[in-house]
């Protein structure tokens, strides 16, 4: 809520330093925009940025630095014998139960110690969420009187703010480029920890997955065993049902809208087909749960076969319809791009409609095709909620899409909820899965962008 508040007053605080410093340049040449080294945009901009962007660092920064500083206050009010008789994961979970405590939960505690820690860090919140947004109004508005008295004729507004602004894009990349190494480097981390426990060959051709395991010395269970081979088909299996239902509907949809629908119809229809992006996983889990694997089991039962209750085809067929605006959509765009004068050569060849399409428009389209049906795969390869409702949580390792199967997303859901350690190869596992997935989609990334190049340098 102080976040929201403090990012609101410091956009309105931009806004206004805008007008004025647009309005002192325009002011300082009484009015004559050509007498100004930048246009008066610039001039608005040089204050806007001035105003807002150190407050805004200021913010981050001490909402970064805050929580190391308040656990040390909050620590501080305990014996010091007591924290050293703790571990590291102890004094994690205490900390964690006094931050509860403090924000009201539902968490209660008997210790009079940690009641009176989690009073103390709700007062010490109050004064510092206080005293965040008075410290950034203030910084905003020394930097708003410091950047007004700068505005003259002669300042050089665009060019520090396009170097600013040039700056700001250099971070935001970077910190994407860190956070993917980021999940890169803690996927290999957690996995290494995972494969000095287990085999990595017998996990990655095992044929059996039952991860069960004891988290206790004094705990009854399984040694668990993770061969991935079972999950890894179940994904393929379930996004290959998906991919077969999706590709061809979307495709064809796409290239009906394109070049055989009217424009009305195309407007009308085009926006309801993707409607069905919108709508939650849990609704289309719903959907195969109630009414998808039911009608699976009558018609099997009608002709003789065995359909489960949770079984590949109902969630490989409702998973197939959520991404079909994925293809359809991406597809269109893709199709509509191809100019004009493609088209116009091949029907001044003789070519008829469908001879353009199939032969010239498709194939050169394909690089926007290509990348809708990677997108889509993408997207049932992650898919977990419908999984969860209609294929079930059983690792078989079989290719018949009317019994129940798992994927790798599931797994690593399972396997990450409950009372686990991060010590156990239970919940290492998932880790595992998660690296070994990354693999996959990093391959088929490669192999759909050669695909690319190869056509896109034919067509270009």
């Amino acid at each position: 809520m102080w976040f929201i508040l403090i990012v609101s007053v410091l956009l309105a605080l931009s806004a206004a330093g805008y007008q004025i410093g647009r309005n002192r340049a325009l002011s300082a040449v009484s009015g004559r925009p050509a007498a100004l080294h930048s246009v008066p945009g610039y001039y608005g901009g040089y204050v806007a940025l001035w105003c807002g962007l150190p407050a805004l660092i200021l913010v981050v920064g001490w909402i970064v630095l805050q929580p190391l500083v308040l656990d040390q206050m909050v620590l501080a009010g305990f014996a010091d014998d007591r924290l050293a008789a703790m571990s590291q994961s102890e004094i994690q979970l205490l900390l964690a139960t006094v931050r509860n405590i403090a924000r009201g939960v539902g968490f209660t505690s008997d210790d009079p110690t940690i009641a009176e820690a989690a009073e103390r860090l709700r007062n010490i919140w109050a004064i510092a969420d206080g005293a965040r947004f008075v410290v950034a109004v203030c910084v905003a508005l020394a930097g708003l009187s410091w950047a007004r008295t700068r505005i003259v004729p002669q300042l050089r507004a665009r060019n520090s703010v396009e170097k600013t602004l040039r700056v700001l894009m250099v971070i935001c990349s970077v910190i994407a480029i860190l956070t993917t190494v980021g999940i890169v480097v803690s996927l290999f981390w957690e996995s290494i920890r995972f494969f000095a426990r287990y085999p990595f060959f017998d996990f990655l051709f095992g044929l059996k997955w039952s991860p069960q395991t004891a988290i206790r010395p004094d705990q009854v269970g399984s040694s668990g065993a993770f061969g991935a081979v079972p999950v890894f088909a179940g994904t393929l299996l379930i996004s290959a049902i998906a991919l077969l239902v999706a590709v061809p509907i979307g495709l064809l949809t796409a290239v009906y809208l394109a070049d055989y629908a009217p424009k009305t119809v195309r407007a009308a229809v085009k926006p309801v087909i993707e409607i069905l992006a919108g709508v939650p996983t849990v609704v289309y889990g719903f959907f195969a749960v109630l009414t998808v694997a039911p009608a699976l089991r009558g018609l099997g039962a009608e002709i003789g076969l065995t359909v489960d209750a949770n079984s590949a085809l109902a969630a490989g067929l409702v998973m197939g319809v959520m991404i079909i605006p994925f293809v359809s959509s991406l597809s269109d765009d893709a199709i509509a791009a191809v100019p004009n004068s493609l088209r116009e050569g091949a029907y001044g060849l003789g070519a008829t409609q469908s001879e353009t399409i199939r032969q010239v428009i498709l194939p050169a389209a394909l690089p926007g095709i290509v990348g809708a049906v990677l997108l889509a795969a993408s997207r049932a390869i992650g898919e977990t909620m419908i999984v969860v409702m209609a294929a079930g949580l059983a690792a078989n390792l079989t290719a018949n899409p009317l019994e129940a199967v798992t994927t790798v997303t599931v797994q690593i859901v399972t396997n990450l909820t409950g009372d686990q350690e991060f010590d156990n190869p239970k919940t290492l596992s998932a880790f595992a899965l998660g690296l070994l997935l990354f693999a996959i989609t990093l391959s088929l990334n490669v192999l759909a962008l050669r695909i690319v190049q190869k056509y896109r340098e034919k067509y270009d």
